[in-house]
């Protein structure tokens, strides 16, 4: 068995090859992101009947080399780029190179032999790629109001007190008056009559309260320049507002061709969003061992630190594990419990043996994430049963 390891750049990358006692067969060797690359790289692994190639998944860079190597009948292991750092401290290497750090994954595997990554259906993929997109979105978004606040705060401060920043009707008058001072020409019938979501106005009431808070307001920015940033954060805003509702109505379309993600839905508190968000973070719960092993993955598991006759099980959770996913379950949990009467029952039951809220609601992240390994194994909707000890246990039926 010949082992290669190949340590990614975003241009070129550097790949070795060594054997089953470490030995080395091909000395690092440097290959461009290119067609010629590629081939070059195809030569010098040769037969793949009885190679493994093994690489960090950093960033997107790996993802061409992936599927071409895939394409051509190798094995590809996909490493988390922690384990291979921890691999060269053990080594206590000095010197970090990328042909280095190449031979070093090449004897990573070779002692390891860590399992070959599975390629994603079709469905999947998409699945990951709109959810990235639709997070992507929403993060701007959230810059965008983050920025407005700021222009708003500087040349109409007490519109805030009247209008919520975050919603339609506050970008449609905004951007037609960006400041105290646009206000000031403005009728009331005509503010009142503005339509701001195709059919409902902002009527008199508001229109007239806003155009007195405006005569008095303390805002003294009212240049072209404060202007330009209101109306443009505003147009920018609608539009990301859009796009993310577009891509809503995408995501629950192909999560209908999703068998797991279907299903994922039968559990109180996961929508399709979440649902679709876990697909695109685990593929199929289903591959890892066991619940314990998807909650480890996810970073849901508890932490002792013991040396002697001293343990500490009250200290903070390791920064380990997909904190992306934790964020992403963490309002679902919090739904799951008001509205799911077996994870609510659990959470009752935690919060009077003397347990923390936050404690709480982490233990029944954990156990919402065993339902959800629980589905995706057996294939059938999650339906909850009442245990003997007065809280629910988790089980799927057809």
């Amino acid at each position: 068995m010949r082992f290669a390891g190949i340590d990614i750049g975003g241009e070129r990358h550097a790949v070795a090859v060594v054997n089953d006692n470490g030995a080395l067969l091909v000395r690092s060797t440097l290959f461009g992101e290119e067609a010629v690359g590629y081939q070059r790289l195809r030569e010098l692994l040769g037969d793949p009947d009885d190679c493994l190639v093994a690489m960090e998944a950093t960033g997107h860079y790996w993802r061409n080399l992936f599927a071409f190597l895939v394409g051509h009948g190798f094995k590809v292991a996909l490493l988390n780029p922690l384990r291979t750092r921890r691999f060269a401290e053990e080594e206590l290497e000095r010197t970090k190179t990328d042909s280095v750090d190449a031979l070093g994954i090449a004897r990573f595997a070779a002692q390891k032999r860590p399992g070959a990554t599975p390629v994603a259906d079709e469905v999947t993929a998409e699945l990951r790629e709109l959810v990235r997109l639709r997070t992507r979105y929403v993060d701007e978004h959230s810059d965008r109001m983050r920025q407005l606040h700021r222009a708003v705060d500087l040349g109409f401060p007490e519109f805030t007190r009247h209008v919520r920043m975050n919603t339609v009707l506050a970008t449609a008058i905004l951007s037609r008056y960006p400041t105290a001072r646009s206000f000031a020409r403005l009728s009331v019938r005509k503010l009142a009559g503005l339509a701001y979501d195709g059919r409902h106005q902002v009527g008199v009431v508001l229109a007239r309260t806003l155009k007195d808070t405006a005569k008095v307001s303390v805002g003294s920015h009212h240049s072209e320049a404060f202007e330009l940033q209101v109306r443009y954060t505003c147009s920018d805003m609608g539009l990301l507002r859009n796009r993310v509702k577009q891509l809503d109505q995408e995501i629950e379309r192909k999560l209908q061709d999703h068998e797991v993600g279907k299903l994922l839905t039968t559990i109180d508190g996961i929508g399709a969003r979440t649902a679709a968000c876990l697909i695109a973070e685990l593929g199929d719960p289903s591959r890892f061992r066991d619940a314990a092993a998807l909650a480890s993955y996810v970073g849901v598991v508890p932490r002792l630190r013991q040396s002697g006759k001293r343990a500490f099980s009250g200290a903070r959770g390791l920064p380990l594990g997909n904190a992306r996913l934790r964020h992403r379950l963490w309002m679902p949990t919090l739904v799951a419990v008001r509205k799911n009467p077996w994870l609510r029952a659990h959470y009752e039951h935690l919060l009077a043996a003397g347990k923390r809220p936050k404690v709480a609601i982490v233990a029944c992240m954990r156990k919402l994430l065993g339902a959800i390994y629980s589905v995706a194994r057996n294939r059938r909707p999650f339906v909850p049963h009442l245990a003997t000890a007065g809280h629910e246990q988790p089980v799927t039926a057809g």
